[in-house]
């Protein structure tokens, strides 16, 4: 607006001076002309230059007009190039890169309760929501094949044999003779009745009852004693002979062929198609209850655990140097290599972006950012064209 008025108010006094000098001798009359008539034809030129860039003057097709629109694909280009050369080159970023200090932020960040909240709320809804989407069937099916390739390969024989050798070598299996032992007394002792009456069956008509009692006393008191014994000795010879047993029992399960026929016909038979995948899907169904319960109830044992360790990650991240350090550089180093992997990706970005905008759009775009400014062009060709007008005019008339 004022630099159109500007325009009219020179047309306004050009005029009016013609007029003055039909009906005037006086002097000024000419160089407020010059002023007024230069001013205009600076104000028409630079008006005319500055629509140029952003439309046809007047609609007239005029050649090397509406320059933005012609050429919003070399601008893309050149801008995206500009920027890269200029702001993504790695002398531009590295010195803010090393600024880069994430780990106390994020400590500081995670120590706060409402934050801790947030993120457990957060992170919760979104497995939520991933579990709930699951297809009950194609995970049954998942895991039903994974168990069944798995254990295809595995040689259940020579898996047993292997932990049985290893509970050996471990000493477990001498717990397991002291309680047997043990078990084996008290039996025994309780059972003491039963021996009698068994002793008085198998015994003689003519031997008396009172010797099979004896007998039986003696049978019981014996046995009682030798797995007492059993069971207190840890070096005693049937120990040391039952181990050995183990040892080639063990041997035997591994290498024998008939005891990898027979686990793998229980296997076979135990993992068959319609039973691997009925445990199958009880194992999921078990898993995503679960997984419901502890990620929808506000006090479960997941969502608290949750929390005790970000606490302890945010204690970590604010007074650990070393940790600090070490994510603070691994931050660093990978946005450094991500930045100067991408900055063609980012020149093509801009290009693409300006290259994709409607012509008139990006005309549109870029007057109203620089319009304004553009404007002063006016008046200034308007005030520097009066006063060089003005100076020819003047110098003429000297000469």
């Amino acid at each position: 607006a004022i630099a159109t008025g500007l325009f009219l108010l020179m047309a306004i006094v050009y005029f009016a001076m013609v007029y003055l000098d039909l009906h005037s001798d006086a002097k000024w009359i000419g160089y407020v002309e010059a002023f007024a008539e230069a001013g205009m034809v600076g104000a028409l030129a630079d008006w005319f230059a500055v629509t140029a860039l952003f439309r046809y003057p007047l609609g007239l097709k005029i050649p090397h007009t509406n320059l933005i629109e012609n050429s919003k694909a070399k601008i893309g280009d050149n801008l995206g190039n500009f920027v890269v050369d200029n702001f993504l080159a790695p002398e531009n970023i590295r010195p803010y890169i090393l600024k880069l200090k994430v780990s106390g932020f994020a400590g500081e960040w995670i120590g706060k309760e409402k934050n801790q909240d947030l993120f457990v709320s957060e992170a919760s809804n979104i497995l939520l929501d991933i579990l709930l989407k699951l297809d009950d069937k194609e995970v049954v099916n998942f895991i039903s094949k994974k168990v069944k390739d798995m254990t295809t390969s595995i040689k259940v024989n020579k898996l047993l044999g292997n932990g049985l050798e290893y509970l050996i070598q471990k000493n477990d299996h001498e717990t397991l003779i002291t309680n047997l032992s043990g078990q084996i007394k008290t039996y025994i002792l309780q059972n003491q009745q039963m021996v009698e009456e068994r002793v008085e069956k198998e015994s003689y008509f003519f031997v008396p009852k009172s010797v099979d009692r004896k007998i039986s006393e003696k049978i019981v008191s014996g046995l009682s004693h030798y797995f007492e014994e059993i069971e207190n000795d840890l070096q005693h010879p049937l120990r040391k002979e039952i181990t050995s047993k183990l040892l080639v029992f063990a041997d035997e399960i591994k290498t024998e062929t008939k005891w990898e026929n027979e686990f793998d016909t229980i296997k076979n038979e135990f993992l068959n198609g319609e039973k691997l995948n009925e445990y199958a899907s009880d194992i999921w169904l078990s898993i995503k209850d679960s997984l419901r319960t502890e990620l929808t109830s506000e006090t479960s044992s997941l969502k608290i655990y949750i929390k005790k360790n970000l606490s302890e990650l945010s204690n970590n991240l604010q007074n650990d140097e070393v940790l600090q350090n070490k994510i603070d550089s691994w931050i660093r180093l990978t946005a450094y290599k991500y930045i100067l992997k991408n900055t063609k990706e980012a020149g093509n970005l801009i290009s693409n972006t300006v290259g994709n905008w409607e012509g008139k759009e990006l005309s549109r775009k870029l007057e109203l950012e620089v319009g304004k400014d553009l404007q002063f062009i006016r008046i200034n060709g308007t005030i520097v064209g009066g006063l060089v007008g003005l100076l020819i005019y003047t110098v003429a008339q000297f000469l």
